[in-house]
């Protein structure tokens, strides 16, 4: 079939390599030239495991093709997918839908009737009721079915959750579009994968609904940290008891600085607002996300606390700076706002992260970049772990005890054993754990 893919983003470029990699004739369209001129040379733009060869092998196959010219491939097009950033406006749950209103005002003089409009952009409820009429005014003569599949991509997994979904959300309004999108993931229906068939806006909120509930699971146990901590007890323990029961599972269970990135925080603030303006205020999302803010404060606070009550004149050497390992993604990460508080208070940063220093322009400004992770805890006064990298757990917890002018280690992602951590003669202060025990997991008699 023939793809058009409008942005060419993070969603929109994972979007495309998979559709080209399923066989299907793929133009990825973008108003970045810098970005297609890239595209173009084989320089992807993102960091996401695996997808460098993907898009590699679309292009060399002639599935992909990248372009800012949207009468490349629109008009030929049996699916457009809007695939373009939407913002949050502000910190009141607005979202800017600015850049999905030019993306359809400039397809529109360019699709064929017959095309189906898809909304793969994370939108608030009723966004495709909206679009549906702004085709009709712009294109009386348009027969053009605009349909809702939000997208449920995790960054550092995105082509695995792409090509082994757990489930594909499908909103449409008539029987014609459903017919037709489901011919384009016919290959996933022949692998049994659930396909969920319902109205625009269920599958509008089906997305929302889906972030904030992970959210909440994190709040959760972030919360459940910090009682282990007064009562003495193993928030890693009671992680995994409760996470053996079937009904609740592992995921999203892992006490730590708080949840960023660039979907949950706004997603659930564009729930919230949802919700406020039918007057149904959403209690539950509402105090998962004040626990999420306040969790920055409290883990500044912690971090001064195991410094001896203050960071005011010291050296920090801060490991993570990503929201969460895999990606080269900052926004909204913890581990900033994390390190901008400790600025505040007066302390010197000294980062590293395995893939955020390449953004070096988007840290702030005072932040002192390391080329290693030994080269950014020699001569600190303390060390905090932000990103739960794999490679930070394999470091010698010896060396860094050498390296450390103090030797105060504060992990906030309870990579680091702490029974080897005191071993290794530092002051260890972990999320929800007591400093002499390794109980983590499940034992088996």
């Amino acid at each position: 079939m023939n793809i058009a893919i409008v942005g060419c983003g993070y969603v929109g470029l994972v979007t495309g390599a998979c559709f080209a990699a399923l066989g299907n004739h793929v133009t990825c369209i973008d108003r970045d030239k810098g970005r297609i001129a890239a595209l173009r040379q084989g320089t992807v733009p993102i960091h996401e495991p695996g997808l460098d060869d993907l898009i590699e092998e679309g292009v060399r196959d002639g599935l992909l093709a990248f372009s800012t010219d949207p009468a490349d491939g629109i008009g030929q097009a049996e699916f457009v997918f809007v695939t373009v950033g939407t913002p949050a406006l502000g910190d009141r749950g607005q979202v800017d839908l600015s850049h999905l209103v030019e993306a359809v005002v400039e397809i529109s003089g360019r699709l064929d009737s017959g095309a189906v409009l898809v909304i793969k952009s994370t939108v608030p409820v009723g966004t495709c009721d909206e679009i549906e009429p702004l085709l009709r005014q712009l294109r009386p003569d348009l027969d053009c079915a605009v349909v809702s599949n939000p997208e449920f991509l995790r960054e550092g997994t995105a082509i695995a959750d792409f090509m082994k979904p757990d489930r594909i959300v499908i909103g449409t309004k008539g029987e014609m579009a459903r017919q037709a999108i489901l011919g384009l993931y016919q290959p996933f229906v022949l692998q049994d994968v659930p396909i969920v068939l319902t109205g625009r806006r269920t599958a509008e909120l089906v997305k929302y609904a889906a972030n904030a509930y992970l959210v909440a699971r994190i709040s959760f146990i972030n919360e459940m940290a910090d009682l282990c901590e007064r009562i003495d007890a193993d928030v890693q323990a009671v992680a995994a008891g409760i996470g053996l029961d079937h009904r609740i599972g592992t995921a999203f269970l892992k006490p730590g600085p708080g949840y960023g990135g660039s979907c949950f925080p706004k997603d659930t603030l564009a729930l919230l607002r949802t919700a406020q303006e039918v007057s149904y205020p959403l209690r539950m999302v509402g105090a998962a996300v004040a626990v999420n803010s306040e969790r920055k404060h409290t883990m500044a606070r912690k971090i001064a606390d195991a410094c001896g009550g203050s960071v005011a004149g010291k050296v920090i050497a801060v490991l993570g700076l990503t929201f969460k390992p895999g990606t080269d993604d900052i926004r909204e990460s913890p581990a900033i706002a994390i390190v901008h508080l400790l600025l505040q208070d007066g302390a010197s940063i000294r980062a590293y992260d395995p893939q955020a220093m390449d953004r070096r322009s988007d840290l702030p400004c005072d932040v002192v970049a390391a080329e290693t992770a030994y080269d950014c805890i020699k001569g600190a006064d303390a060390l905090v772990i932000l990103t739960d990298w794999p490679e930070f757990a394999h470091l010698d917890l010896t060396l860094i005890g050498k390296l450390l002018r103090k030797p105060v280690v504060i992990d906030l992602r309870n990579v680091f054993s702490p029974c080897q951590a005191m071993a290794a003669g530092l002051f260890y202060s972990g999320i929800g754990r007591r400093a002499d025990t390794d109980n983590a997991a499940p034992q088996r008699p």
